[in-house]
């Protein structure tokens, strides 16, 4: 169930992307705020709002993730504008991705957990339930790092 996918995303067809927004996030953990906020402006703009809470927790938990398990130890956590975490939020017809990239080159890994009242460890768990899918894959050429992504089927749109 919890096996990510590591490979690139389903195939999409790069040109048939309608919106497509991209935000820096600074190594401290304020950046979990800013990207929901990022997303929320986002997907209002593109009158995708009614997946919010879904896309919200997903995001949360990608950056997150990305904070605390990618990062080398040694990254400042001050307030750097353009940090080492980038979130992307991708926009075709009917499906919206949202992508965290991060210098880390290790795959995401699921806890195996019982205790459903932790209140750290269920984040992949998390992405799992609340997107249709999700997976990751390596970055190549001048980019450094891994895309940790999930993928929303959106509903029709309404005039």
């Amino acid at each position: 169930m919890l096996e990510p996918l590591r490979q690139g995303l389903p195939p999409l067809d790069p040109a048939a992307v309608s919106s497509a927004a991209s935000c820096a996030l600074p190594p401290r953990y304020e950046a979990v705020r800013e990207a929901r906020r990022f997303t929320r402006r986002t997907l209002d703009t593109w009158e995708t709002g009614d997946r919010f809470d879904d896309v919200c927790l997903v995001v949360s938990e990608l950056v997150t993730n990305a904070l605390r398990h990618a990062l080398p130890a040694d990254t400042p956590r001050r307030t750097e504008h353009d940090g080492p975490v980038r979130l992307h939020l991708m926009r075709w017809t009917g499906r919206l991705v949202c992508a965290v990239r991060d210098p880390s080159h290790d795959g995401p890994v699921a806890r195996e957990s019982e205790d459903f009242a932790a209140e750290s460890g269920r984040g992949l768990f998390l992405v799992d339930s609340f997107s249709d899918s999700w997976g990751w894959h390596p970055l190549a050429g001048t980019l450094d790092g891994k895309v940790v992504w999930a993928l929303f089927r959106l509903g029709p749109t309404t005039p």
